[in-house]
Order: structure tokens, then C-alpha cells, then sequence
């Protein structure tokens, strides 16, 4: 995206009420997201302590050794102290992602993109809840239909429905705004056993190493 746009999106959004800011070293836009995040917190709008940040270790940097100055070289540059959320794609830096959580670092620490098999190597806990992924699937834009809304508000919708936190994602103002007007409507018990069907069970991310 141009150079500014990320900022003015972080800034957006912030004022439309949203709080839990999913940010990653792969995005190339740390500096941005920071910027805003402070300016806002400058202005009064907010407090540190009122926004939730989730960073994402990039896929070539899950070695032990580079987990933790990876993550400090992210707070450099949004220049905070921690992160709210830290997230790991293997499960080779998990040891090294909790030494970052006991030193302050992050105050949680999570998993993305990890199979069964995964999990069980790092954890004897109940499995993860998956991040929703919207596309335009004529059942969703059915359901859109009926309650005049887009087939992304209606994915969202479906997923706090079922009690899952969901990450939205946008650049555009509009879509920003749309993505918090899902507390309007309710899905049947039908629609939300339709839209269930259409899982796949679908890797979204590749790794590289």
C-alpha cells in the first residue's frame, strides 16, 4: 500500500472503536501502526493499556536464537515496551517465545497455522480457535442479502456468534467502519449450520522453511 496509507487506516480505525490491532514484521508496516497508535494515545483518544497488539514471528526467523531479537527489533520500532500478543507459525520456537513472555516481552503468547500434530507437541490443552476467513460463497451472500449486509459482516458475524474473536482487516475507511456494524443482527440456527458446511479444512499459509 502507498506510503501513509497504513497510518491514516491504524488512525481510522482507532477512532471507530477499534482496539486489538493485528500487526506483523512481514506487513513492512510497524513503523506505521506505531506512529499512529502514539499519535492517537497523544491526542487522548486512547491509553497504551486500551490497545491490544498482536505481532506475528515471520517464518524464517523461528530459530530459538532469533525469536526474541526479532520480537525486540518489532518493539523498536513501534516503540513500546511489549506486545499484547506474539505469535509463532512452528513449533520449534515455542521455548523461545515463552522466555520472551517471562521477560516481559509479551504479555501473551499464541499459535497460528499449527495442525493437531502441532499442537500436541507444545501443548496437552484444548485446541485453538481458527481465525475466520471471509470469500464470496453464494450461501454467504445469500445471508447478506436478507440482512443487507456484505458477505464479510455476515462471516463475522457467524464467527461471534460461535464465541471466536475475530481479526478483520481493511485499508479502506469504509469497510473499517463496517466491520463493527455486525452487533445489528442475529443468524438462525439454520444459517449458522450452512455456513459451518462450508469449511474445508484449508491451509491458508505456506511455509517457507
Amino acid at each position: 500500500t502507498p506510503k501513509g496509507t497504513c497510518e491514516e487506516s491504524v488512525k481510522i480505525a482507532i477512532d471507530a472503536g477499534y482496539r486489538h490491532i493485528d500487526g506483523a514484521f512481514v506487513y513492512y508496516n510497524e513503523h506505521e501502526v506505531g506512529q499512529a497508535i502514539w499519535e492517537k494515545i497523544a491526542e487522548g483518544k486512547v491509553k497504551r493499556e486500551e490497545i491490544f497488539y498482536c505481532g506475528k514471528l515471520w517464518n524464517t526467523c523461528h530459530p530459538p536464537e532469533l525469536v526474541r531479537p526479532t520480537l525486540e527489533k518489532t518493539l523498536k520500532i513501534l516503540r513500546m515496551d511489549y506486545v499484547d500478543l506474539y505469535i509463532i507459525e512452528l513449533p520449534m520456537a515455542f521455548k523461545a517465545l515463552e522466555a520472551c513472555k517471562d521477560a516481559g516481552l509479551a504479555k501473551s503468547i499464541g499459535v497460528s497455522n499449527f495442525n493437531r500434530r502441532q499442537l500436541e507437541m507444545i501443548l496437552n490443552k484444548p485446541g485453538l480457535k481458527h481465525k475466520p476467513v471471509s470469500n464470496q460463497d453464494p450461501v454467504l451472500n445469500a445471508i447478506g442479502e436478507k440482512y443487507n449486509k456484505t458477505a464479510a459482516q455476515v462471516v463475522l458475524r457467524f464467527n461471534i456468534q460461535r464465541g471466536v474473536v475475530v481479526i478483520p482487516k481493511s485499508f479502506h475507511p469504509q469497510r473499517i467502519k463496517e466491520n463493527f456494524q455486525i452487533f445489528d443482527f442475529s443468524l438462525t440456527g439454520k444459517e449458522m449450520k450452512d455456513i459451518e458446511a462450508l469449511n474445508k479444512n484449508t491451509r491458508y499459509v505456506e511455509m517457507l522453511m
